[in-house]
């Protein structure tokens, strides 16, 4: 299989990324080394490329009405330049996809979706399309930055012709000059840190890492997935296959918050109630590993030598510098300081459910 490559593509090889098969993309999972590029979005700043999601734009009247009905959160909250996290659900409560909803008008929305769910994802609101509502794939108009750390507003401020510090915590601002290139810039991230997220034309993208890289210096550096994927697990964000999927709803992974049950009515919207009400079977619980070893995705977890469940993610956290986990278990064991068994590598090895224990940044 041909792999498709992002424009970054010179960049990775530039600076010496590790490229691997990422859902079809080849991508850097790493430059320097996962934990220094962890460490350093912690710290300073770094810089991922994420031209690999998927857009796509919704316009027309009665956009608001339709996304609303995709979507398990209420959009219609919204302002002009603010964005939303929320879901997509089938019927039954399983979830499509996990995605941003940026909102330009209430007649123009651009839906910023997980790349290896792009075409179903597409599929599905395509078959729910009403007349008169344009949908269209504009990923290809896009490459797609994030620039994450706690000096990541200083680093594009001297490039920007915009007081970034205007844009608040999901919003943005879509006509934002970086390096004199033409942006949309958000306030959003997959890290746990501050940050933006960039989009721009393609034949563009090059130039504005370099000139990104160079306004840095010292304090920045290219990050790749591994760190992606180790940030966004620290802070307990979920990850689409992992702690959400088409078995797995909602309110079970823990993000009811973003289920909005009373305002309108929505795709999956009638299983979701009816399992809120009766409560869900299984519940997504943080832990740390009290015997040695590292917990990964999908191990089986067991109480007593009966399985209860399993880990939705896992790692070495280099933040805390200790072994943690997510996973999704019966529900009458979810109670902070339970124990319970990680198998791994056939061997059962002691773990222990948290509370509070995955970071949080410092405000």
């Amino acid at each position: 299989m041909v792999l498709k490559r992002t424009p970054l593509y010179e960049q990775h090889t530039r600076y010496e990324g590790k490229m691997i098969d990422f859902g079809g993309w080849e991508l850097p999972v790493q430059y320097q080394g996962i934990i220094k590029e962890h460490l350093m979005v912690r710290q300073k700043a770094g810089i991922f490329d994420v031209s690999h999601m998927g857009e796509i734009m919704v316009t027309g009247p009665g956009s608001e009405d339709f996304i609303r009905y995709l979507v398990t959160n209420d959009i219609k909250k919204l302002a002009d330049n603010q964005i939303q996290y929320t879901l997509m659900c089938y019927p039954d409560g399983g979830v499509v996809d996990d995605l941003l909803v940026y909102r330009f008008s209430n007649q123009q929305y651009l839906l910023v979706v997980n790349a290896a769910n792009m075409d179903q994802d597409l599929a599905w609101i395509m078959e729910h399309t009403p007349d008169g509502i344009k949908v269209d794939n504009v990923s290809d108009n896009y490459a797609q930055l994030a620039v994450q750390g706690p000096l990541a507003e200083k680093i594009l401020q001297k490039i920007s012709d915009t007081d970034l510090s205007a844009i608040k915590f999901f919003w943005f601002n879509p006509r934002v000059k970086l390096a004199e290139i033409e942006c949309i810039v958000s306030r959003t991230g997959y890290t746990g840190e501050d940050g933006f997220e960039i989009y721009l034309q393609p034949d563009k993208s090059g130039d504005l890492w370099e000139k990104i890289l160079l306004a840095g210096g010292d304090d920045i550096m290219p990050a790749g997935l591994g760190a992606r994927d180790t940030l966004r697990f620290e802070a307990k964000l979920p990850l689409y296959g992992q702690e959400i999927d088409r078995d797995i709803t909602p309110l079970e992974a823990g993000l009811g918050f973003f289920v909005k049950l009373d305002s309108g009515d929505f795709i999956g919207r009638e299983a979701l109630l009816k399992q809120k009400e009766a409560h869900p079977d299984r519940s997504l619980v943080e832990f740390e590993m009290v015997g040695k070893g590292i917990p990964r995705s999908h191990y089986q977890v067991q109480k007593d030598g009966q399985p209860i469940g399993w880990v939705t993610s896992g790692a070495h956290s280099p933040t805390f510098n200790k072994n943690m986990g997510l996973a999704l278990i019966k529900r009458e064991y979810a109670r902070p300081g339970e124990q319970f068994d990680v198998i791994i590598r056939e061997k059962p090895v002691k773990a222990c459910i948290t509370q509070g224990a995955f970071y949080k940044r410092p405000r």
